[in-house]
């Protein structure tokens, strides 16, 4: 893809995508739950016809133009442990084998396929684990958001428009507005719930408006109609939580950021889908890295973004899925983020004695 010289270059575009490609990994835990937002009921006929999907690889584009940063990536993306492959054996002697399948929580037709063997694995299992089985109950999960109103709005009197410079403001307000969203709607809203409205492309919005099932859904009513038990490793407000702990300028930041990428989000998001699809989720966390300027508050902002939304809550999750894989015969689905790395499931449970290897 040319990029045409009015528009940013791939260089700025990568230096203040950094920020927004964090939030938007942020903002893909969001989409769990964001569908039992009011808010999206009431925009679901705004969006009842689904906008084209559109983006491309931004990859090519550093290739092309910033070949030697492009080679530095893949090259610590080659070295990230268990960086490649989506689709794993989870195996310890005298128990039934167990599978984890990392996802991304997208309607994409193209996420919603999964790789060869995991649906003979998912209709063997005895069990199902996803990040959150509340996903399954909206009346349930609701309930469970509405408990604690101050993960995801403003109860103290503040708003997005008293937090944000009036410029950011008129921002935030067109590129919602572009989304069929009036920000009176959801000027209440915490930013990390925003970011799920601005940071997706408008198909994405749009389909998840109409309720379009994502994979790990899907993998679980599939279970719930077999008759199989479904379990959960989080619940929607440990989620929440993760996010709110995060301080309120990076959130801010981070938002009106991605506004300011308007329509290079799709490419964004777009690049971010296709390493899934090419199963190089070992790439992710360099490529954000890579571009993030040196000596900034991005760098620091990377590692509190690593350290809550990724680190800790692999730690979570393995701890949980511990008894779960002791019985033999599970199948595991979460976040493909969560998988590879020092500190990624995969390794957390190889130090919990199980033997990890890539599923063929």
């Amino acid at each position: 893809m040319t990029i045409p010289a009015f528009a940013f270059n791939v260089d700025a575009l990568f230096r203040r995508a950094q920020n927004a490609m964090l939030w938007l990994l942020a903002a893909l835990h969001i989409l769990l739950f964001a569908s039992l937002l009011l808010v999206l009921g009431s925009l679901s006929e705004a969006n009842a016809a689904t906008p084209v999907c559109g983006g491309e690889n931004l990859l090519g584009d550093l290739k092309a133009e910033k070949p030697g940063l492009y080679e530095e990536i893949l090259s610590e993306g080659s070295r990230v442990p268990n960086g490649k492959g989506l689709f794993w054996k989870v195996e310890k002697t005298g128990l039934a084998p167990s599978y984890l399948l990392g996802t991304m929580h997208v309607s994409d037709p193209r996420v919603l396929k999964m790789p060869p063997g995991a649906a003979e694995a998912q209709a063997e299992a005895s069990t199902i684990v996803i990040e959150s089985d509340e996903i399954l109950d909206e009346k349930k999960a609701t309930a469970a958001l509405l408990s604690k109103p101050e993960l995801t709005m403003f109860t103290d009197g503040n708003s997005i428009e008293k937090l944000l410079p009036k410029e950011d403001v008129a921002l935030l307000e067109k590129g919602l507005k572009q989304r069929g969203i009036p920000l009176a709607a959801v000027s209440r809203m915490k930013p990390w719930m925003l970011m799920a409205f601005v940071s997706l492309p408008p198909c994405e919005l749009a389909r998840k408006a109409q309720n379009a099932a994502f994979l790990d859904k899907k993998i679980a009513t599939d279970a719930i109609a077999a008759g199989k038990q479904v379990k959960g490793l989080e619940t929607l407000a440990e989620q929440l939580s993760t996010m709110a702990a995060i301080p309120m300028d990076l959130h801010l930041k981070s938002l009106v950021e991605t506004i300011k990428l308007g329509s290079r989000m799709e490419d964004v998001f777009e690049t971010m889908t296709e390493l899934y699809l090419s199963e190089d989720i070992g790439l992710t966390m360099p490529l954000l890295k890579a571009v993030a300027p040196d000596g900034t508050d991005d760098q620091s902002g990377y590692g509190e973004f690593e350290e809550l939304v990724v680190v800790k809550r692999n730690q979570l999750m393995a701890e949980r899925a511990a008894p779960i894989l002791a019985e033999g015969g599970a199948f595991i689905a979460v976040g493909a983020l969560h998988l590879p790395g020092e500190q990624g499931l995969i390794e957390l449970l190889r130090e919990q004695g199980f033997t990890v290897t890539r599923a063929e």
